[in-house]
């Protein structure tokens, strides 16, 4: 079985900490590749501050070429929105029959992973990877259900909301987006600002 995590995101826009993170999760954590699961309207954000889709899964695209771990997918641009997790995995075990999923989200999310929709349902068939988060200690590990571990990712405190607050300011922030990505969104400037 292909160990397939699923990193699910508006990435708006994808950056250098979503990109390190999935690299050190291939690299020390075990997993064979990290899809990077393009969202196309999460539930708890508002739509109007999304990036287009197709414009957002060309960033990750963009970003991600040349490591063959790394996929970018817009699997759930397709299922009914809003689109919930749980019917994201499902569909993707089906499709996917030789892939062992396992859901990256942060220690932010999993504070709150039991409001999710069918919370019980995704830890009881699917494995979850824990990234730390600032500001999110987990206390109690040994309390984690069997699917669920703990990562020992390096924690990365930078958001896509900082980083196109920076950019509408015209800061000069390249060093914080794979410098495929800091081009791509110069050159559309004008439509995005």
């Amino acid at each position: 079985m292909i160990k397939t995590g699923i990193f699910s995101g508006s990435f708006n826009p994808v950056h250098i900490g979503h990109l390190a993170l999935a690299n050190y999760l291939c690299e020390f954590e075990g997993l064979d590749e990290v899809w990077f699961m393009v969202t196309p309207h999460n539930p708890l954000k508002n739509q109007s501050d999304l990036w287009p889709d197709q414009f957002r899964l060309k960033l990750v695209e963009s970003a991600i070429a040349g490591y063959d771990k790394f996929k970018a997918s817009d699997f759930e641009f397709t299922l009914p929105r809003p689109s919930y997790t749980v019917n994201t995995l499902e569909k993707l075990s089906l499709q996917y029959p030789d892939r062992q999923f396992h859901l990256i989200i942060g220690s932010d999310n999993w504070q709150l992973f039991n409001r999710w929709y069918k919370a019980d349902e995704i830890i009881a068939r699917y494995h979850l990877l824990v990234y730390p988060r600032p500001g999110y200690p987990i206390d109690d590990e040994a309390g984690f259900p069997a699917s669920v571990r703990m990562t020992n990712a390096p924690v990365f405190d930078i958001s896509s909301t900082f980083i196109r607050e920076s950019l509408a300011q015209d800061k000069d922030i390249r060093y914080f987006l794979h410098p495929e990505v800091y081009k791509i969104i110069a050159d559309n400037r004008s439509e995005l600002f």
